[in-house]
């Protein structure tokens, strides 16, 4: 009679979660490389350029820690897990990033200053990233996620590009 009462209270958790994650209010699902901090941040911030620059400032942290971590003489255990976790975290804050425009598109909203911003800042990444992809200290145990990051913040180049292109500048007024 115990394990029925237990299987039905399970069975209607499962059924009432997906609903609770769509009521208003209900706290959003955390990304998993952003720190609860940067989670209520980025919640907190009302346009689509705001949050543009959060990220990239989040994707900025993962690779100076990255940076700092590759270049520190260890020989720890997780090394292979703490690298690919930063550089997946940095991936993440790109492309959450680029998926800012594409809200903005639909929001109207005027992002080219956040644009800019990304674009100079992926940039800058990309240099960095391409530099370990030639000569990168334990380059083995690190290719593939450094591969998809390189590949990520190349997309959101071109998508930022694309929409600096289709961005039409805000309507001039005049004075009478």
């Amino acid at each position: 009679m115990r394990h029925c009462v237990v299987a039905v209270m399970i069975a209607a958790g499962m059924l009432a979660g997906p609903a609770l994650a769509r009521v208003p209010g209900h706290p959003q699902q955390v990304k998993d490389y952003l720190s609860e901090v940067e989670a209520d941040k980025i919640r907190d911030a009302r346009e689509p350029s705001e949050r543009i620059k959060l990220y990239m400032a989040y994707a900025d942290d993962r690779l100076k820690k990255f940076d700092y971590e590759i270049n520190r003489a260890t020989q720890e255990r997780r090394r292979s897990e703490i690298l690919n976790g930063l550089l997946n975290g940095y991936a993440g804050c790109v492309d959450d990033a680029a998926d800012q425009i594409a809200l903005a598109k639909e929001k109207h909203s005027d992002i080219r200053e956040a644009l800019k911003l990304m674009q100079a800042k992926d940039k800058e990444f990309l240099e960095l990233l391409q530099k370990y992809d030639k000569d990168g200290p334990d380059l083995d145990i690190y290719r593939d996620t450094l591969e998809d990051a390189i590949d990520g913040t190349k997309d959101a180049i071109s998508d930022a590009e694309d929409a600096q292109k289709e961005m039409q500048p805000p309507p001039v007024r005049r004075k009478q």
